[in-house]
């Protein structure tokens, strides 16, 4: 390494060393955040964040809110490079007008978030959890469940993940509506799938898994309306954010037997506390499996996104472009 290296600050656990090594010889001096058990980037203050970035060009973020007063108070930061592909907590207008780059690593966990989201599907149908839970207090009863074999499922929400998910249900002979605002029918004449709207799919679906970015059209997509119009046999899964799913709605709607149940990645409390208590119920019951957004973090999945991320950081800082698909706003130009 030079002493023209560039510094860069990770804000993600799960850092590896080959990424490291990639940054280190790119000419940038890596400095991954010691964060106390139980912080993550995303309950950290501004102040917190500029004390730890005061100096650094790049920024490996995980979850934090990259504000414009954050921004105006690291002015030597010229890359937020996110390990994930949501960006909803970033003022991406300051990013442009104030001449940064704002990338996601996009690509890198579309197998991982799609192979969990597979296994949800199963897991819930197949009742899993309760059937442990019954062999735990001696109860080897066999519960009843369900196929995934040669039903409806309905994707909303038609990016990378979707699209990886849709490549995965091949092998299950299931039927395949989709919702998406730009419709491919190339892509629907190769895959078999048959594009639609939302309430065909929520009425005619025997699962229904959510891959659609949260924005103001599609926060609580899912509310106690369209859980009504569901099969009471039908499971819901959601990879994608809590935002898309008023959980209130979802707790009800379980709970009085409208679902036969739910898969959950992705959680309301993670933006707004006020749902925690209806989270803890919501994994509390039976028929719920859960995870703790967790979809993209298999050990292959983070190398893959660290890289992506990493990648995106050199080509900026070395006065390039990152790939395409990588950049959510560049205000260099």
């Amino acid at each position: 390494m030079t002493d023209t290296s560039r510094r860069v600050v990770v804000t993600q656990r799960f850092f590896d060393d080959r990424t490291i090594a990639y940054l280190e010889e790119n000419d940038c001096r890596v400095e991954v955040a010691d964060l106390p058990k139980g912080k993550a980037d995303g309950t950290m203050s501004k102040d917190e964040l500029v004390d730890l970035l005061k100096g650094a060009e790049g920024w490996i973020v995980g979850h934090a809110h990259v504000t414009r007063e954050l921004l105006t108070a690291l002015p030597d930061l010229r890359i937020i490079s996110r390990r994930g592909v949501g960006y909803e907590r970033v003022d991406v207008e300051a990013v442009r007008e104030m001449g940064r780059v704002i990338t996601i690593a996009a690509g890198g966990n579309d197998a991982s978030v799609a192979d969990h989201a597979i296994g949800l599907m199963l897991a819930v149908g197949r009742r899993f959890r309760e059937s442990q839970n019954r062999m735990l207090a001696d109860d080897w009863g066999i519960l009843i469940s369900s196929d995934l074999y040669q039903k409806t499922v309905g994707i909303i929400g038609l990016g990378r993940i979707g699209r990886s998910v849709i490549q995965r249900l091949r092998g299950f002979d299931v039927r395949i509506l989709v919702s998406a605002p730009h419709p491919d029918e190339a892509y629907a004449r190769a895959e078999g799938i048959t594009y639609t709207d939302v309430e065909t799919i929520l009425r005619e679906s025997d699962y229904v898994s959510l891959h659609a970015p949260l924005v103001k059209e599609t926060r609580n997509l899912i509310n106690a309306q369209s859980l009504a119009t569901m099969k009471p046999t039908a499971i819901l899964i959601n990879t994608a954010r809590g935002g898309l799913v008023d959980d209130a709605a979802l707790l009800e709607a379980l709970k009085g037997g409208q679902l036969a149940g739910a898969g959950l990645d992705v959680y309301a409390s993670e933006s707004d506390g006020t749902f925690a208590p209806v989270t803890r119920a919501l994994i509390a019951l039976p028929n719920v499996i859960a995870t703790p957004h967790s979809a993209a973090s298999s050990h292959e999945g983070l190398a893959r996104t660290n890289m992506v991320a990493a990648r995106s950081v050199v080509a900026v800082l070395s006065g390039g472009a990152p790939p395409e698909a990588c950049v959510i706003a560049d205000g260099r130009a």
